[in-house]
């Protein structure tokens, strides 16, 4: 990945982030914590699949998701005035599912020392 893209990357990242918390009003994005987790331009910058956690149940989830493609529309507006760009990316939403998999590592480790520490008790 070029040193442009990696910048692109973050950039939106950071201005998605700020649109989701400050103006996107849609309440199903409201259900729970939506984090953008990550940003992948496409190499001709004309697509960007943007990656968010979501903490909630699984229809919540996809509540979210739903209201997030609805509002993608005007988060590209929105960025085309915020970002000093020739062309901002079209925005795909996707789940990304590593929060949750690192909470679900960190209880199972959790209990697994638990588990140590009552038997070197014992």
């Amino acid at each position: 990945m070029s040193l442009r893209t990696t910048r692109v990357n973050e950039l939106l990242r950071a201005e998605i982030s700020d649109l989701i918390l400050r103006e996107v009003k849609d309440p199903r994005v409201a259900e729970g914590m939506v984090t953008v987790t990550e940003v992948r331009v496409s190499p001709d910058l004309r697509h960007a699949t943007v990656f968010v956690s979501h903490l909630g149940s699984d229809e919540e989830r996809q509540h979210a998701l739903d209201g997030l493609q609805r509002a993608a529309p005007f988060m590209h507006r929105a960025l085309v005035h915020r970002l000093k760009m020739r062309a901002v990316p079209e925005l795909v939403f996707r789940f990304d599912p590593s929060i949750e998999r690192g909470a679900r590592l960190s209880d199972l480790i959790r209990k697994v020392s638990a588990e140590h520490r009552e038997r070197q008790a014992d």
